[in-house]
C-alpha cells in the first residue's frame, strides 16, 4: 500500500478514536482533460449527512503519488469543489477515481458532475455515480453505447491493486452472441480509459450495443461514457451479476 494512502488511513483511524471506523466512498473518474474541440471537468460536492463532525481525506487513487487533501465537515455541512483537480489537488490536468474517506462509520453522500466546455459554453451536466465498498462480479455488463456520428463512447477499466489486472471484453448486441472479443491488461493503480472504436476497431459504427467485461481481479470497477455531438455525456455505471 502507498505511503500516502497508509497516512491517511492511520490519520483517518486516531481521529475516530477508539472505534476505530471509517467509511469510503468512490467517484469512479473525475478529471479536468480536453477532448476533440472541448475541454471536461468535474465538480464535486461532499454532504456531512452522518449527524456528526467527521475529518475528510480526498485522494486521486491513480494519479502519481496519489495526492490527497485533508478537511472537516460538521453536521450537515457541505463541501462544494468546483473543478475539483484545479481548485482542490492544482493539477492543470489529470483523470482518475476519486476516493473519498471520512472518519464516520456511515458514509457521507458525495455527488460527482461532468460538464464539457466547448467555444466558450458549458454543455448540460452528466452525473457520475458514487459507489460504496467493493462492487466486484466476475462477469460486468456496461448497456446501451454506441459509437456513430452521432455519438461516441468511452469506456473506463480502472485497476486499484498492487498488482496487473486482466480483462476480457466481449462487445454483443444480443446476449451471448460476441462480435469482438479484446484483452486488455491494466497496471496497477491505472485507470485505462479508451474509445470503444480503439478497443474493437473491426466494428466500423452502431448502437444498442453491450460491452461485457470478465476479471478475477476484485480491486478493479469498470465504467462507460457515452457523449453526443453537443459534448453531452451519459456516465454508464456496471450491470452486475451477468449471466
Amino acid at each position: 500500500m502507498r505511503l500516502r494512502l497508509l497516512f491517511a488511513v492511520c490519520w483517518l483511524a486516531a481521529t475516530a478514536g477508539a472505534q476505530q471506523s471509517f467509511s469510503t466512498t468512490t467517484v469512479p473518474a473525475v478529471g479536468t482533460m480536453p477532448g476533440p474541440g472541448v475541454l471536461w471537468k468535474t465538480d464535486v460536492e461532499i454532504v456531512n449527512d452522518t449527524g456528526s463532525p467527521a475529518d475528510v481525506v480526498m485522494e486521486l487513487a491513480t494519479v502519481p503519488d496519489a495526492p490527497a487533501i485533508f478537511f472537516d465537515l460538521g453536521p450537515g455541512e457541505v463541501k462544494v469543489f468546483t473543478d475539483v483537480i484545479g481548485q482542490a489537488f492544482g493539477l492543470p490536468h489529470a483523470l482518475s477515481p476519486l476516493r473519498v474517506t471520512t472518519s464516520a462509520r456511515r458514509a457521507m453522500t458525495v455527488r460527482a458532475t461532468v460538464y464539457g466546455i466547448h467555444n466558450g459554453e458549458i454543455s448540460k451536466p452528466q452525473s457520475v455515480t458514487a459507489y460504496q465498498g467493493q462492487t466486484w462480479y466476475p462477469l460486468r455488463a456496461l448497456d446501451d453505447l454506441s459509437f456513430t456520428e452521432e455519438s461516441r463512447t468511452n469506456i473506463g477499466l480502472v485497476n486499484f491493486g498492487d498488482t496487473q489486472a486482466e480483462f476480457l471484453l466481449a462487445l454483443q448486441r444480443i446476449p451471448g452472441r460476441n462480435l469482438a472479443v479484446a484483452y486488455i491488461t491494466v497496471e496497477p493503480t491505472t485507470l485505462a480509459h479508451m474509445s470503444i472504436q480503439s478497443i474493437f476497431p473491426l466494428i466500423s459504427k452502431g448502437d444498442g450495443f453491450t460491452v461485457v467485461i470478465e476479471t478475477q481481479s476484485r480491486d478493479t470497477y469498470v465504467y462507460a461514457s457515452v457523449i453526443d455531438n453537443d459534448q453531452t455525456g451519459r456516465f454508464v455505471a456496471p450491470r452486475l451479476g451477468v449471466r
